[in-house]
């Protein structure tokens, strides 16, 4: 229906008539107009719709990779499939699965030795989820989503033969995991006795409340939030999975009884299941993660062998802080049933002085003896892993300092070895992740040897690698570093020595591909071929530019311009950054990223702008630096003074126009977008999408500020473009998806703030994308997107004017 009425009795009628059929009412105002979906120039379609390379999984017996094939872009039409936003989670009540439908479309496995091929049979015009190998790498599972439900199936990966194994009952919201012995899934299963859909009261039984009795609950802005006895009810009704094992064959094995499961696994021995049962009162605060849960062991009866405690409802968690009970329960990977979990022992608050944080316990099978203490923390646990010989390996953070801890402890009681200490902003001196064993947990131990996995940051742009570290000595040695000619990441060991590597390798020219690298031998084979589907950008000009700004702050970027860029020749130029906080300017000034990189494009990027005769500077950094909680008391002035760097940068180089540069971003980057324009002159114009403009509508925090509103007013007010909006004198694009899910990111941010601009004059184009949700998903959107923004670069900075 075209909705063209603006004023008079026959808007009132309009609504009127809307809202007595339920639809909601969308009134257009002068300056208005409801548009079909428009096309950006041919150059950006022909590379939006050429098919991608597909994803790769590696098989855990590392012989075999699985080649799964994707759509770039669903349509519009997938989009507006049924959904119902319940506790954080939208779901299509059709399949009782995710409402954002899987990508894949079909699967090929290769040979890693021998390259041969086997393509698996898959239903027509399949959408396949979840594709993982049983841990022996002998069996293949994945999820195939039909238009009434989720079926799981499983494939021979040395045939390619494939069946379902279930009928469309998988509970989507749940799916399976693999037991370790590779003999069956633990999977979650619609409970078969739940009914229809519970429908809707036709009248209200009453309004709705909410009650605080005296107890602060200082939580974010969560969106897609149950509101009402009825979402309740509908929560209850998708959520509730009855759990099953499930084998290759088909058998199936119900255990216990249905609940709502927050998460469900089993013990490495095959024996137990480790379950959180989520319970009332549901929040209309939080989402479901934050609900009450009973976590409990069971046995493959269903039966109740140990109850580990209770999680509370997490409204009443405070800022920084985490909940009381147990947390980051898991089993032991390499014990037959040992549970380890966390526990607070401040009462979760970062504000209370005590000489230990947390504790973490651990309890063997038969669960009978009390828990036995593992470790205290003097700061804030932070995870704890294993290695295949039992070494354990804990990390702790300290939010004051920002600093984190890891300790290897060799043996239950053993005194901890500070393996690190160190800021995780500290690119340069990262020593690495440690590497797991394919299909496992586990990291992975070779005689008194791990490998560390790191990106290996420089001045000069990553150069990622491999270490192989001894737990007896602590001492390390480079295994491999990729040249400083080319990016190549390691995927997995192939070889106990660390010799054999599988690695994705790419350069500026060439697309990323899979190897497999032999050390020794200084060969290098390849596993895959995929092609550049986009290979009219293949002379794009990329380097990295280093800078400073007025303070003394070491800045970078990526500097990118069109392939037939001829030198000499000043560009209009599209900015498009993120800004992030530091507490050390060292460390703000540290390069990421690697020039050495392929450009490959997607989605609504920015790097589209390539291709209609713009000069791109990318993620131009923005660090906003101070100690403490203090870097935002100085955010405008430091944005400030990073664009005008960055703007200084690309001038001097020869390659910007100054009267012709835009800037741009997404979320935060919108943010920052908004606050440029209102304190600068610097650009002439802006493009902000899906951002949040009034930071008093995130009064508790957001992003990295943890003080709340009423703490400091005065940054919130500073910081919040919407109070400046009588100052935004350059043109700007505001988009939104109508459906947006993220913190803070409500389509109200930009609505308020267009209708801000619009009182005071501005120049400003304010469009929604019906079904999207904070990234934009859809064929239809994401050009349409992509035709806003060249459209309005194009009249606002390529065929602008000179300034007045």
């Amino acid at each position: 229906m075209t909705r063209s009425l603006r004023t008079g009795v026959w808007w009132v009628a309009l609504v009127l008539a809307a809202l007595a059929l339920g639809i909601p009412g969308q009134a257009q105002e002068p300056g208005s107009s409801a548009v079909s979906y428009q096309l950006p120039p041919q150059a950006i379609i022909d590379i939006l719709d050429a098919p991608p390379p597909p994803s790769v999984v590696v098989s855990p017996n590392r012989q075999v990779v699985a080649l799964v094939s994707r759509i770039s872009m669903p349509s519009i039409s997938e989009l507006a499939e049924p959904m119902l936003r319940l506790a954080g989670a939208r779901v299509n009540p059709r399949t009782n699965a995710s409402h954002s439908l899987p990508r894949y479309t079909g699967i090929t496995v290769k040979g890693i030795a021998d390259g041969s091929e086997v393509r698996v049979v898959t239903p027509p015009n399949a959408r396949i989820g979840l594709l993982s190998f049983s841990p022996n790498g002998k069996w293949m599972a994945f999820m195939v989503h039909r238009a009434n439900g989720v079926e799981l199936w499983m494939a021979d990966p040395s045939t390619g033969l494939a069946k379902a194994v279930t009928s469309a009952t998988i509970n989507g919201l749940g799916g399976c995991d693999w037991l370790d012995d590779s003999s069956a899934m633990l999977c979650h299963f619609i409970d078969a006795a739940r009914g229809p859909m519970p429908e809707p009261p036709r009248v209200p039984p009453g309004p709705r409340v909410q009650e605080n009795l005296g107890k602060p609950a200082p939580v974010a802005t969560y969106q897609d939030l149950l509101a009402s006895p009825y979402d309740e009810t509908l929560f209850e009704h998708f959520f509730t999975s009855q759990i099953a094992i499930v084998a290759p064959d088909g058998a199936r094995t119900p255990v216990g009884r249905p609940a709502i499961f927050a998460s469900a696994s089993m013990s490495p021995n095959g024996q137990f299941i480790l379950v959180a049962r989520t319970k009332r009162p549901f929040s209309r605060l939080i989402t479901a993660g934050g609900f009450p849960k009973d976590i409990e062991v069971w046995n493959r009866k269903g039966e109740v062998v140990r109850k580990i405690g209770e999680q509370p409802l997490g409204e009443l968690v405070p800022i920084n802080g985490v909940i009381t009970g147990p947390r980051s329960y898991r089993w032991n990977p390499v014990e037959p049933a040992t549970l380890v979990w966390a526990e607070a022992l401040d009462g979760g608050d970062l504000r209370n002085t005590v000489p230990h944080r947390d504790r973490v316990l651990t309890l063997k099978a038969p669960f009978e003896a009390a828990p036995t203490e593992f470790i205290r923390t003097e700061w804030r646990f932070g995870g704890l892993s294993f290695t295949e010989k039992g070494v354990a390996m804990l990390s702790e953070s300290d939010r004051a300092t920002r600093l984190n801890r890891t300790w290897m402890i060799e043996s239950p009681g053993a005194t901890p070895r500070k393996i690190w200490e160190r800021n995780p902003q500290d690119r340069y001196n990262d020593p690495g992740t440690p590497m797991t064993r394919a299909g496992t947990s586990a990291i992975r131990q070779v005689g008194d040897t791990i490998f560390l996995r790191g990106t290996g940051a420089t001045p000069q742009g990553a150069r990622p690698f491999v270490d192989r570290m001894n737990v007896t000595t602590l001492a390390t040695e480079r295994v491999f570093q990729c040249d400083d000619k080319s990016y190549e990441t390691v995927v997995d060991v192939l070889s106990d020595d660390g010799t054999v590597l599988l690695t994705q390798w790419e350069t500026r020219t060439d697309f990323p591909n899979y190897f497999v690298r032999n050390l020794t031998r200084s060969t290098k084979v390849a596993v895959t071929d995929f092609k550049d589907p986009a290979p009219q950008l293949s002379g794009i000009q990329k380097r990295l530019v280093t800078y400073h700004r007025k303070d003394g702050v070491a800045l970078s970027g990526t500097l990118y311009l069109p392939p037939d860029y001829k030198p000499g020749t000043r560009l209009p130029f599209v900015f498009w950054a993120y800004p992030r906080e530091f507490t050390d300017p060292a460390l703000a000034s540290q390069v990421s990223g690697s020039p050495h990189r392929f450009t490959a494009i997607g989605g609504a990027s920015h790097l589209f702008f390539l291709t209609q005769g713009y000069g791109v500077f990318d993620d131009p950094t923005m660090p906003i630096i101070g100690p403490g909680e203090t870097a935002n008391d100085t955010y405008v002035e430091q944005l400030v003074a990073s664009a005008e760097a960055a703007i200084d940068a690309v001038v001097e180089l020869g390659v910007a126009d100054r009267d012709r540069i835009g800037v741009g971003g997404h979320s935060y980057g919108a943010f920052m977008t908004a606050n440029l324009l209102a304190h600068s002159d610097l650009f002439r114009t802006g493009v902000a999408r899906s951002g949040a403009y009034n930071r008093s509508l995130t009064p508790f925090g957001f992003q990295s500020e943890r003080r709340t509103f009423w703490e400091v007013p005065e940054v919130y007010a500073k910081m919040s473009p919407f109070w400046y909006a009588n100052k935004i004198n350059e043109p700007i694009l505001l988009i939104h998806g109508e459906a947006d899910n993220n913190s803070g990111t409500f389509p109200i941010q930009s609505e308020r703030l267009y209708m801000a601009l619009k009182g005071h004059g501005a120049t400003v184009r304010y469009v929604t994308l019906p079904l999207e949700s904070h990234g934009y998903a859809a064929r239809e959107s994401i050009l349409h997107t992509l035709y806003e923004m060249v459209s309005w670069f194009d009249k606002h900075v390529k065929n602008a004017g000179g300034r007045r």
